[in-house]
């Protein structure tokens, strides 16, 4: 059995609420013999589970741990505007469609196997929110769109199984009047997101990939496309270096009452969970 096929598995129980579930269980075994260590234990369970549950806890961890690129600003726009428009150039000049150089990478985070309301497979909120801002890029710059995303560990299937990249150039087609030029369709995970895509789209002369995912997330995609990117300049010595560009999405910003972000909500634990998962993953190298 592949060892990736278990990372959901180890992620559920390493991740919120569990950690605080097991304090409390083991606080109320230690009440009997030791009731100070026992009320201790319990009461720390309780605060794990409260501050993992807070938005405020959410926000730490992307700002002051993960420590996100900054998102694409004008100038930065406007350079991929002007790069764009000189591949153009260049393409006329040699009276051919230009190839181009330079490309959006948009990155899978999921997909529902079917979902109902439609009768097809659909992409989750994720993936849905990346491919909304990947398309916007695309339509201000000019560059084309790239996909990336198979089947992940959790949702492994059976070969027959559409792959996310599928199923976001079929949304992309119908729901925005947008195509999709490349999709990578064989990646489980980020760290195979870098594989195949730089591979696949550097051996078409892109020399320049812009990474689309959330703000939380791009750390560690931002590493994995370098390293993939550096792997790439290694095996192939004569030719150009591949330029990683992030644009990351969907930061989290105190809301307008910002005393509720230290409530407990579901929206603070999934953030709190999210920013866990990309701090363990960085931190085992994956």
């Amino acid at each position: 059995m592949d060892l990736g096929s278990w990372k959901p598995i180890v992620s559920a129980l390493i991740l919120p609420p569990v950690p605080g579930l097991v304090l409390i269980l083991l606080g109320a075994r230690l009440i009997l013999p030791r009731r100070g260590w026992g009320y201790l234990t319990l009461l720390l369970g309780v605060l794990v589970i409260w501050l993992s549950s807070c938005n405020v806890t959410a926000r730490w961890l992307l700002n002051g741990v993960l420590k996100p690129p900054v998102a694409l600003d004008g100038a930065e726009m406007l350079r991929l505007k002007q790069s764009t428009r000189g591949d153009l150039a260049a393409g006329k000049r040699a009276a051919r469609a230009p190839a181009p150089t330079k490309a959006i990478v948009v990155l899978g985070g999921g997909r529902e196997p079917l979902a109902r309301e439609y009768g097809v497979s659909d992409l989750s909120p994720h993936s849905a929110e990346r491919l909304r801002y990947g398309i916007w890029l695309s339509r201000q710059t000019g560059m084309p769109l790239a996909f990336s995303g198979g089947v992940g560990w959790a949702q492994q299937r059976d070969g027959g199984a559409i792959s996310e990249a599928e199923v976001a150039s079929r949304v992309a087609q119908q729901h925005y009047g947008w195509s999709i030029r490349w999709t990578e369709t064989q990646s489980a995970d980020t760290r195979q997101n870098a594989q195949y895509t730089v591979n696949q789209l550097a051996a078409e002369g892109v020399t320049e990939l812009v990474v689309v995912t959330e703000a939380y997330h791009m750390p560690r995609a931002l590493r994995a496309f370098q390293r993939s990117a550096q792997h790439w300049a290694a095996q192939q010595p004569n030719g150009p270096a591949i330029k990683i560009t992030p644009a990351p999405m969907a930061f989290w910003s105190a809301g307008d009452r910002s005393g509720l972000d230290w409530l407990p909500s579901t929206e603070g634990m999934a953030n709190v969970r999210q920013a866990l998962h990309e701090v363990l993953g960085l931190a085992a190298g994956l």
